[in-house]
């Protein structure tokens, strides 16, 4: 009985949980589609023609969608498109979409400048988002001090197990029944626990930061044919005795790093190349923008002025795609077949929808100089917003350097020091084997060299928004923490004397 009235409880917090990422989306792809009507109407096209043109934008799917159902009320039930759109506004949970339509229903009844209202609405929207960016920016500064407070939780854990399989003090707990830490739990809590709790944070992660590019699936296809060669070397290092040198105390933690690294240094390659290429167009672009405004001011074609504008120099890898379409557009290609082709080039999801939004003001509108000035308006204004959300999330990468160099140095340090001081006659104490102190330090030294590199995703993708991000900082941190771990062994090794007993 219970079970059936658990299950609507369940059944409304799932459901509550997608109209949330709906709402998400709806608000991520708004200030785009509001610039999309303003810019239509500025041309004189109507907001339901505008409807009918959204249809056919696949890079905002989910105004895609909205526009499908409201032409479909239109054209197949026979509603009147300002009934549709308050409808709309009345069924919407985002209080920002619904605003707009109930507005500009208003707007339209009242005989209102239309174009004044979009104008004076966009700039609203886009006040909201940059408000919405700064605020999550905030709750990932939460989220990353919330993994940090995780990692040095970690730290403790793994200090306290170093102290209690070292040393024989608790011995006489033991022998009262107290049960032990075995090395089961200790490889549960390393191998485990520590990279689940992880997981959970990147998924949190993921659901508060969204990424920019779209179609991103080389880097992970380089990362999965480098894994299996990185599983498949260790696991002949494991079985072949030829090969157990590698598995050795002394050398498996460099043996884990270098399949680590070689898992992320491809991918992290190919990500760079992309990434350099989107973030270089995603830069130009309100650049790019101005100069074809300017140039259609003074009275040259759309077509012209783009052909204009992509002959200024310093875009860096943007000018490639640049002379892509300065070279096509010089052989009469059509605009929308050149859009075609530019998203060959181009994965970066803002950068692509102004092309689309420029590419269908100059087909359907003629391309007039107000239209391209409110685009190119926003469009600075976006560029705003990124560069002031990547500037403040810039410093929580320092902050991963520098929790990798103090669990590799701290966990080193307590286990040489606890070894040192139980060699010591102390009454209660028993000295421990050196091989065992070598096992017990190979295997926490695994554990941060794991632990480090699955840091590098979530930083990658609380940074750039991208878990493929994540390879190039992932290889870093992990470098980062197997110097640490070699230093401090060799260092404190020196200072407390110790070396291997035959």
């Amino acid at each position: 009985m219970q079970v059936q009235q658990l299950k609507p409880k369940i059944f409304g917090r799932m459901l509550s949980l997608f109209m949330e990422e709906d709402i998400s989306e709806i608000n991520r792809e708004l200030p785009f589609a509001a610039l999309l009507f303003t810019i239509l109407a500025a041309s004189g096209v109507t907001l339901y023609e505008s409807w009918k043109k959204l249809r056919g934008v696949e890079h905002l799917p989910t105004f895609q969608k909205e526009a499908k159902e409201v032409v479909r009320q239109v054209e197949v039930l026979g509603y009147d498109p300002l009934t549709v759109m308050q409808k709309r506004a009345e069924k919407t949970k985002s209080k920002v979409y619904r605003e707009f339509l109930l507005g500009y229903v208003s707007a339209v009844r009242s005989g209102g400048n239309i174009i004044n209202y979009l104008r004076s609405k966009l700039r609203s929207i886009f006040e909201i988002q940059s408000a919405a960016a700064i605020r999550s920016i905030e709750r990932l500064g939460t989220l990353v001090e919330a993994y940090a407070v995780m990692l040095i939780v970690t730290l403790c854990s793994y200090i306290l197990f170093i102290i209690f399989s070292s040393t024989s003090i608790f011995e006489p707990m033991r022998a009262a029944g107290t049960p032990g830490i075995s090395t089961e739990v200790v490889c549960l809590l390393i191998f485990v626990l520590t990279p689940l709790i992880s997981v959970i944070f990147m998924i949190v992660a993921h659901m508060e930061r969204k990424s920019n590019l779209v179609g991103l699936k080389k880097p992970y296809q380089v990362a999965a044919i480098t894994t299996v060669g990185a599983a498949v070397f260790l696991a002949l290092a494991y079985t072949t005795p030829q090969l157990k040198w590698l598995t050795a105390p002394q050398v498996a933690p460099l043996t884990i790093t270098a399949c680590l690294l070689a898992i992320s240094i491809p991918a992290a390659g190919v990500y760079t190349e992309i990434a350099r290429i989107n973030n270089a167009a995603e830069n130009g672009m309100p650049s790019f923008l101005r100069d074809v405004t300017e140039a259609r001011k003074t009275g040259l074609s759309p077509e012209k002025s783009i052909i204009h504008a992509t002959k200024r120099s310093g875009y860096g890898k943007f000018s490639e795609v640049l002379i892509l379409i300065r070279s096509q557009m010089e052989w009469g290609v059509p605009l929308r077949k050149v859009f075609g082709n530019i998203k060959r080039k181009i994965q970066n999801w803002p950068v692509l929808v102004n092309f689309l939004i420029l590419v269908e003001t100059i087909k359907t509108g003629g391309g007039s100089s107000l239209a391209l000035e409110i685009l190119t308006e926003y469009s600075e204004k976006q560029k705003d917003v990124e560069t002031n959300k990547k500037a403040l999330l810039r410093p929580y990468v320092i902050l991963a350097f520098i929790w990798s160099v103090l669990i590799a140095l701290t966990t080193t340090m307590v286990a040489l020091t606890v070894y040192a001081l139980t060699s010591l006659s102390l009454p209660g104490s028993a000295p421990m084997p050196f091989f065992a102190l070598q096992e017990q330090m190979n295997l926490f030294s695994l554990g941060i060299l794991l632990q480090c590199w699955l840091s590098g995703f979530f930083v990658g993708k609380v940074n750039e928004g991208t878990f493929a991000a994540g390879f190039k900082y992932s290889a870093m941190l992990v470098l980062t923490a197997h110097v640490s771990l070699a230093l401090s062994q060799s260092l404190m090794g020196g200072m407390l004397g110790l070396a291997p007993k035959a």
